[in-house]
């Protein structure tokens, strides 16, 4: 297709129920559309945003059976648009595995869905705050990864913590991705020291778009994010940011040419080489 792809990244502080969550996003991904949005991504958690565990899987249901990604799916199809959820907690599907998923879902304008991706990495981490999460108590963590095929170009899948994992985005890139989603619910503090950082390098390393959108704000829970969403274009510049936490919408214009020239400049994702490990070292 010709002409500069507009997208659109919804930030949302997401409620604790997945009802509510749908009444609370789907108003943005009106203004999103009628802002000529063709692409719309949503964050992280967009069905529900909740720390406890009890009260998670009190709420868990299956993909199918979710009211926010069923109505979504309702959404894009009466909006005519493609819609990334950036990514849905429902049930995992495995089991021998109570764990949630927590699952992206990439939806085409007729509502149905086209890709799937469940979030790889997963959050383990004692900050220097005193902060400390352990997401793999709650979530089963994905084994493969996914690029979508869109009108546009490849659309590449990452959720999140997922950022911090580059080998991850350079897959996608020689997959065939010209963007990549990083939909997000950074905490504070990182949010504030990695995330635009992290973003652009991930950028520059695969000649990619980089489309994140996050949770920001303060959450039923008390939880908070750190908002931020932001554009990246493949050269590493950043095209579009919000500079605060609240709920929104940030629109971007997209020339998809500007990734050939970036990689054409740079043809680092054909210069792979095979190596040794290092030996590790022993006191």
């Amino acid at each position: 297709m010709t002409g500069p792809l507009r997208v659109a990244l919804v930030q949302t502080t997401t409620p604790d129920d997945p009802a509510q969550g749908l009444a609370h996003v789907a108003p943005l991904i009106r203004r999103a559309a009628e802002g000529g949005a063709r692409l719309i991504v949503t964050p992280e958690g967009t069905n529900l945003l909740v720390q406890d565990r009890t009260r998670r899987e009190a709420l868990l249901v299956d993909e199918g059976d979710d009211l926010a990604v069923a109505g979504l799916k309702s959404l894009a199809a009466e909006l005519g648009v493609w819609l990334l959820m950036g990514s849905a907690i429902v049930r995992s599907g495995h089991p021998d595995d109570g764990r949630a998923a927590n699952r992206s879902l990439l939806i085409d304008d007729h509502g149905g869905t086209v890709a799937r991706y469940d979030k790889l990495h997963v959050y383990d981490v004692d900050l220097p705050t005193g902060e400390r999460w352990r997401e793999s108590a709650a979530v089963r963590p994905g084994d493969r990864a996914a690029v979508a095929r869109t009108p546009w170009g490849g659309l590449g899948l990452t959720v999140c913590y997922d950022v911090r994992f580059p080998h991850l985005f350079r897959a996608l890139a020689r997959a065939g991705a010209d963007m990549i989603a990083v939909p997000a619910a950074f905490t504070v503090p990182t949010g504030e020291a990695h995330w635009e950082v992290l973003l652009r390098a991930r950028a520059i390393e695969t000649g990619c778009f980089v489309l994140a959108p996050a949770q920001g704000g303060t959450h039923a829970d008390g939880r908070r994010t750190w908002g931020r969403s932001t554009v990246v274009g493949p050269w590493g510049e950043v095209v579009a940011r919000l500079d605060h936490d609240r709920p929104d919408v940030l629109f971007a214009d997209l020339d998809l040419s500007a990734v050939s020239r970036a990689r054409q400049a740079v043809p680092q994702l054909t210069h792979d080489r095979d190596f040794a490990a290092p030996d590790p070292l022993t006191t």
